[in-house]
């Protein structure tokens, strides 16, 4: 199983005209996610060519959704328009019993964002990853189902999951979980802005709930308290083992780093601070993301889920 994506994942691309849109469809569509059409307004009615399959463009979510019966929607919409079509989406997705909106934009004004998720939160069957995310991606046995921007051939099917603020990083976890002959559940980017959708402790209990999931990889940055409040989650609520690494220890005090997230205030937010709470919560800490790989087997032998 994975968590919120699969192979019968029906998939939607808002903005699928444009640049990036088409690119990363046809990225897509390479490893078989199922995507059954896109959303560009003005030029609904017409047909776009991925590598020889014909994607349907409709005008408007609504009229897509309740025509393809898709329940997951990548955007790819400039920042001016993106919480405008995250509105959009999570009203689609509502009227017909729910979905999954992932937002891979960058530079989205924080108010813009702040609206857009309190729209979402109105929506029982809605979910929001992002915004500012590489997205998520399920392997498969022959492709699986990517929606994003993620590198598809760095994965495998397997028993992990992993969840991320850092796009990069993402990817890195991804590469220490096969260096140890470790495949992943789902791979979820929620992204590292400091308004977003989906946060740890929802991937957190999503992969506790899966029951193909054995063991969770957790990438977290400085700045914010999002780690430390998932360490107190793990603590209370997780019966697999969680290995976590936080980037940033050497960022200077006061100065982002990257992510607008990633800040340090008035002392808190601190890498350290977060690599203490994991460890009062039993998360198996990597101080280096080259250490993930050897402690997660240390973690997956300590809960007899691996040999020697």
């Amino acid at each position: 199983m994975a968590i919120w994506v699969d192979e019968d994942s029906k998939v939607l691309i808002q903005g699928i005209t444009g640049k990036q849109g088409t690119f990363h469809g046809t990225r897509m569509l390479r490893y078989n996610t199922n995507v059954v059409g896109g959303v560009t307004p003005g030029k609904g009615g017409q047909k776009i060519d991925l590598e020889g399959n014909e994607v349907p463009v409709f005008n408007t979510m609504s009229e897509a959704v309740s025509q393809t019966g898709a329940d997951v929607s990548a955007i790819y919409v400039p920042a001016r328009f993106a919480a405008g079509a995250i509105h959009e989406a999570a009203e689609a997705f509502n009227e017909n019993g729910g979905g999954l909106i992932v937002c891979i934009t960058e530079g989205i004004p924080t108010l813009d964002m702040i609206k857009a998720v309190d729209k979402v939160k109105q929506y029982d069957g809605v979910r929001l990853i992002g915004p500012n995310c590489p997205g998520i991606i399920s392997p498969g046995f022959d492709g699986g189902c990517k929606v994003g921007i993620m590198p598809a051939f760095i994965h495998k099917k397997g028993r992990i999951g992993i969840v991320s603020k850092s796009g990069t990083l993402t990817y890195e976890a991804v590469a220490q979980t096969m260096s140890v002959n470790e495949g992943q559940t789902t791979c979820v980017g929620i992204g590292g802005d400091p308004v977003s959708g989906t946060g740890f402790i929802d991937c957190l209990e999503a992969f506790e709930n899966d029951p193909e999931t054995v063991a969770v990889v957790m990438i977290g940055e400085i700045g914010g308290s999002a780690e430390e409040d998932a360490a107190e989650w793990v603590k209370e609520n997780m019966s697999k083992p969680v290995v976590g690494f936080v980037a940033g220890s050497t960022a200077p005090p006061g100065k982002r780093m990257g992510h607008a997230g990633a800040i340090i205030s008035g002392g808190k937010g601190t890498a350290s601070e977060k690599f203490v709470a994991f460890e009062k919560a039993g998360i198996y800490v990597a101080r280096d993301p080259s250490e993930i790989g050897r402690v997660l087997v240390g973690a997956l032998t300590d809960a007899g889920l691996r040999e020697t």
